[in-house]
């Protein structure tokens, strides 16, 4: 089987595109991150999700991006609530967190190396999500021609590597129809930014109204809580 390492942060997103990899036969390696983020439910489905989905191996990062702050995921910065549906795509919100999905695929990109890996996946979208620039095409095609100018296997023309974009140019609804298709539990996700102690979702953030209104479209109910 082919191998592939897939950024798994736990949400419905990155666990409907696990169950896209898993769908084409892929031997999946996941890789998630404790990187200074508000909380940690989501690596508690990360975990959960990557157990129900017998991926080869499963790695947790420790990287601190509290130490720079900048992002309302990372610092004492109030999350946004309530914000308007229709996002302005020149507007970036303050929860997008400095070179996260760079720093991200840099740890995939040394991973899928050492395994010997040509595949990565990322579940980045570029239609109902919240502007943040590194989740564009653009974005990830400079970023796959630098890995394939980074690597020994790129270098020594053994292999190219090639980033995975599953969901890139599907609407919410979309991918939560494909993620029900392939069976996936979205009752083991976690979507929110700022969720209450006990990690119910507030219900009233981006990711929240993004995940809500892409339940609504489906005519699905979504099978977490939310507090409102």
């Amino acid at each position: 089987m082919k191998k592939a390492v897939i950024l798994l942060s736990g949400g419905l997103d990155s666990t409907t595109c696990l169950a896209i990899a898993k769908s084409k036969n892929y031997n999946v390696y996941a890789l998630s991150f404790r990187y200074g983020q508000r909380h940690e439910f989501e690596i508690g489905a990360a975990k959960e999700c990557a157990q129900l989905y017998h991926v080869e191996d499963h790695v947790i990062l420790d990287i601190d991006l509290r130490s720079f702050g900048g992002s309302a995921l990372t610092d004492n910065i109030e999350v946004p609530k309530k914000r308007k549906e229709s996002i302005p795509r020149d507007e970036i919100p303050i929860t997008y967190v400095p070179a996260r999905n760079t720093i991200f695929l840099s740890f995939a990109l040394a991973y899928a190396e050492t395994i010997k890996s040509q595949n990565i996946f990322i579940g980045v979208n570029a239609l109902d999500y919240s502007g943040y620039p590194d989740c564009r095409p653009e974005y990830i095609k400079s970023f796959e021609a630098m890995s394939n100018l980074a690597t020994k296997a790129g270098v020594e023309e053994e292999s190219q590597l090639k980033i995975h974009t599953p969901l890139i140019d599907l609407s919410k609804k979309e991918i939560i129809e494909k993620g029900v298709e392939l069976g996936v539990d979205y009752s083991k996700t976690h979507s929110c930014y700022d969720p209450d102690p006990t990690g119910i979702s507030c219900g009233l953030c981006d990711a929240c109204s993004l995940r809500k209104e892409g339940f609504k479209k489906t005519n699905i109910v979504d099978p977490i809580q939310y507090a409102i």
